[in-house]
């Protein structure tokens, strides 16, 4: 579209200035935001660097000032005193182990005597290879100081131990009342600065301390120690020398530059040598009027660097959702007006397509509601048709059991002609024994009359048992009460057969009473006919459990099932009968049912001679009411 209905659009120099600014001011404002961050994170550095040199600085002060008293108090002991004015002609043992108990007590490196020439009379270290005794340091200032009548304080490496320490000296009086008199001794204590310096290495930052003459004598970088903080003229490394302050030590330069310096006095340094070459620090200095020495603190500026970024990015970020924030507004606008553009072409677009989806939707609705009526009839023609099939094989389930309750008939046959006949004899017997008035013998043939009659009717209750239908419902089934009942309906058949019964104990499966005993009862009497003409003829029944699992066995000695017929014999009408001996239905009924109970059926041959059939179905739990169901069970057989 033209005129007023064109979205509104920038001029082509006013995009191409934009496109310019904005990287600019993106640079811009994160460079701001970065020297903002910096400048506050160095304050808030400077002013932790502040309370720590100070922490630092007094804890320094107090190791060293409370040992400050224990010269003038050894040269105050009599034994002190009566040593030295025996001029060497008592034995030192004594007073060597009086100051090397004061040592211990105390926690100091050293303790130990000098005579008014500087030479040592007695050590708290006179049993070590590098004990003071004998040797003379009437070049050490505290000995100068002392032997004037004043306290000495000296700091420097020991000529002997080469270790670093603060010595305290005391002038030792015999007579101090004459105008003249000097002192005949000094007293030294040498106190070891390494203990501080390991709290130290604790903190955040690195820690020197740097004398008069600039040397780092005190450090929490042991690679620091003994080094120049600015590098030494020949004249000052030989007046260093000459006073033996630090040995024989190179005092090499800490090789320290600084690169920036700040208006609140710190400093931005680094290292261009050393373990320190890779970070820069924020350097800061406290000067300790006690001892005239320098106390510095360099603190890592990676926390600076870190809240730099960490600005920049938040800046970047926040200037990025105002322009993009900007954007989307001018987009928005531009969307408006093209979404009421589109609406307008589109009203009418979807006017028209509304009339065809009405039409559509009314000759698609038309052809759904005939598709349904189609399914429905469908639907229920097969609803019909599985009834009909359910139907059919309950029926044909029903006309297995029939067959089987056929092959039964001649053993009951038999069971039933035998108590008939025994019936008639006592009948007649008692006729006889009443006639003859002997009614004790008439009752008791009258008894036997009643036990055999209550054996017929268990004998009728099996076969209704075994004919009646299942109502299809699973529950808890007693497994060896099931195979009891098929063993009762074959009893006449088992006279001749070995039975062995492999469990140990009652199991339950998930199954349907009616239907498990009916399968049970086709296995065992197909297990009986195959062992017909078996010499030895061994019925064996197992129930095994497994992860969930119940293994029903049925296994016989009879001849086996041929190789080719494994695969078939759960067929319907497959049977490897004669004709007339039976419609090849009970192991493909039997194989359905345990199907339908969620089991599975299988059959092999045993080695040597025998087939075995197993059935495979669910666990179940002993029901609370196992009695019950235990009494109801053995009513049924």
């Amino acid at each position: 579209m033209k005129g007023p209905h064109r979205p509104p659009r920038l001029p082509r120099p006013l995009r191409r200035l934009l496109l310019l600014l904005l990287p600019l001011g993106l640079v811009a404002v994160m460079w701001q935001a970065a020297q903002m961050a910096r400048e506050q994170a160095l304050q808030s550095m400077v002013r932790e660097a502040e309370n720590e040199l100070r922490l630092s600085a007094a804890g320094l002060e107090g190791h060293l000032t409370r040992h400050d008293y224990l010269p003038q108090l050894l040269a105050s002991r009599e034994m002190v005193k009566r040593f030295l004015s025996g001029r060497g002609q008592q034995n030192p043992m004594p007073l060597n182990l009086l100051l090397d108990q004061f040592r211990a007590v105390a926690s100091v490196s050293d303790v130990y005597l000098l005579d008014r020439h500087g030479t040592t009379l007695a050590a708290s270290n006179w049993h070590m290879d590098n004990t003071f005794i004998g040797h003379n340091y009437s070049f050490r200032s505290y000995y100068q100081d002392a032997i004037e009548g004043g306290r000495g304080r000296f700091f420097g490496l020991g000529t002997q131990s080469l270790e670093r320490g603060y010595y305290f000296s005391a002038p030792v009086w015999l007579d101090e009342t004459t105008p003249d008199a000097r002192p005949d001794g000094v007293m030294v204590i040498k106190v070891l600065l390494d203990a501080v310096e390991e709290s130290w290495a604790e903190q955040d930052a690195e820690l020197m301390v740097t004398d008069a003459d600039n040397i780092i004598f005190m450090a929490s970088r042991p690679e620091l120690r003994m080094a120049a903080l600015h590098p030494l003229s020949e004249a000052e490394r030989e007046t260093l020398l000459a006073t033996r302050r630090y040995a024989d030590e190179p005092l090499s330069p800490s090789h320290l530059d600084v690169y920036e310096q700040r208006p609140d006095g710190s400093r931005l340094v680094r290292f261009s040598q050393g373990p320190l070459i890779d970070e820069s620090y924020l350097s800061l200095s406290r000067h300790m009027d006690a001892y005239d020495w320098d106390m510095h603190i360099l603190k890592p500026l990676g926390g600076v660097y870190q809240a730099q970024w960490l600005a920049a990015a938040l800046a970047g970020g926040l200037y990025g959702m105002f322009v993009l924030a900007g954007g989307v507004g001018w987009q928005r606008l531009r969307l408006r007006r093209e979404r009421e553009l589109f609406a307008e072409r589109e009203r009418h677009t979807l006017a028209k397509a509304r009339d065809e989806l009405e039409r559509n939707v009314e000759l698609r609705t038309r052809d759904l509601t005939d598709t349904n009526r189609l399914l429905s009839d469908e639907i229920e023609e097969r609803r019909r048709a599985e009834e009909n099939l359910r139907r059919t094989q309950d029926e044909l389930v029903q006309t297995a059991k029939l067959a089987v309750l056929g092959q039964l008939a001649a053993g009951i046959n038999h069971e039933l002609n035998q108590p008939l006949a025994a019936i008639r004899a006592y009948a007649e017997n008692a006729r006889t024994f009443l006639e003859r008035q002997r009614l004790e013998a008439a009752d008791a043939n009258l008894a036997q009359v009643v036990e055999l009659t209550e054996r017929m009717a268990d004998i009728s209750a099996q076969l209704r048992q075994f004919s009646r239908k299942s109502d299809s419902s699973l529950t808890a089934v007693s497994v060896p009460a099931c195979f009891d009942y098929a063993l009762r309906l074959y009893q006449n058949r088992l006279r001749n057969i070995e039975v062995v019964r492999h469990w140990e104990q009652e199991v339950w499966v998930q199954a349907d009473l009616v239907r498990l005993e009916q399968v049970l009862v086709n296995l065992i009497g197909n297990a009986l006919q195959a062992m017909a003409d078996t010499p030895s003829p061994r019925l064996t029944l197992s129930i095994e459990t497994q992860e969930g699992q119940v293994r029903i066995g049925v296994t016989d000695t009879g001849p086996g099932i041929p190789h080719a017929h494994l695969s078939r014999i759960f067929e319907p009408f497959f049977t490897t009968k004669s004709p007339g001996s039976g419609l090849g239905l009970g192991l493909s009924i039997s194989a359905r049912i345990i199907k339908d109970l969620g089991g599975n059926i299988e059959a092999d041959n045993l080695p040597g001679a025998g087939a075995r059939f197993t059935i495979t179905l669910p666990q179940a739990q002993r029901p609370e009411d196992a009695r019950l169901s235990a009494q109801e069970q053995r009513s049924h057989a």
